[in-house]
């Protein structure tokens, strides 16, 4: 452990921020790579006569700050590690940085099934780090469910993160692309959930470097207008999908509209547009017949 003064933590904590970042991105790294937490950084700020105990010392987190300013890498990437709800999840480049307006998710699968039931079968498409299977499996033990990937090392993370979690055995993995893996469970599924590529062409080559540059492009880019996989899972989700099964999924800001279209024109009912905490509308559901 490294012992510093308050004083001299909070003078190497202004010289940083002159450089750029946000304080979000900075308490991140002292977090997971420093090991001290966001409650005692600002506890210690009411006595400056403390002292700080640190797992690194602050030439290394300056080193990694820089990189993160430099490169425009993601801090998560850079630190290994990403939060989502309660969990701390491990990330690479592998995987997509698991998003905080995602979370709500889970909220809309607690609000349709209630969480003791049996028999449940739920399935995701395009699991990445597996954040919305793990929150899943981990508050509903009874529950089985499948989580996929096209991408094996993906595939890994996520089987890593959870058995870091759980020494249960009711969320398996598969990898294959979309419906491939569930040629099994055809009329089986009581749930299906992704969060797919969603990202118009266009849109994807504006954005900013510390996504484009460094997160997984298949995992992004949706074709020309962003509904290129989410067409294809909405058609044959029916095959595979129970009578009344749900279909949840995460999409862009302005494509609500056309996907509650094919969902309907595909034989679902109670058709919603779900928005997020910032009122916008993120997530697109519907239950089959």
């Amino acid at each position: 452990m490294h012992s510093i003064s308050v004083k001299e933590f909070l003078l190497w904590k202004k010289n940083q921020l002159s450089k750029g970042g946000d304080l979000q991105s900075l308490y991140f790294l002292l977090d997971c790579i420093g090991g001290i937490t966001t409650t005692t950084l600002n506890f210690s700020s009411l006595n400056h006569d403390g002292k700080l105990y640190l797992k690194k010392n602050l030439d290394f987190l300056e080193s990694i700050w820089e990189e993160h300013l430099i490169g425009f890498t993601p801090i998560q990437y850079l630190c290994g590690f990403a939060f989502w709800r309660d969990l701390k999840l491990t990330v690479t480049d592998k995987v997509l940085i698991p998003r905080s307006e995602t979370e709500i998710i889970v909220d809309i699968v607690f609000k349709l099934f209630e969480k003791k039931s049996k028999k449940f079968l739920f399935a995701e498409l395009g699991t990445g780090s597996g954040a919305i299977s793990i929150a899943l499996a981990l508050a509903c033990p009874l529950w089985v469910g499948i989580a996929t990937d096209i991408d094996p090392d993906a595939l890994k993370i996520a089987y890593k993160n959870y058995k870091k979690f759980s020494n249960l055995s009711n969320l398996r993995f598969s990898c294959g692309h979309w419906w491939e893996p569930f040629e099994s469970y055809k009329g089986k599924l009581d749930l299906a959930i992704s969060n797919p590529p969603y990202i118009p062409k266009n849109t994807y080559e504006k954005l900013p470097k510390e996504v484009k540059n460094f997160e997984p492009k298949i995992a992004l880019l949706g074709g020309e207008d962003g509904l290129k996989h989410i067409r294809e899972i909405i058609q044959k989700a029916p095959l595979y999908l129970k009578e009344k099964g749900w279909l949840i999924l995460e999409n862009h800001f302005d494509q609500g509209g056309k996907i509650k279209q094919l969902l309907i024109k595909n034989g679902f009912t109670s058709v919603e547009i779900v928005k997020d905490l910032s009122g916008i509308g993120r997530f697109t559901i519907g239950r089959y017949k």
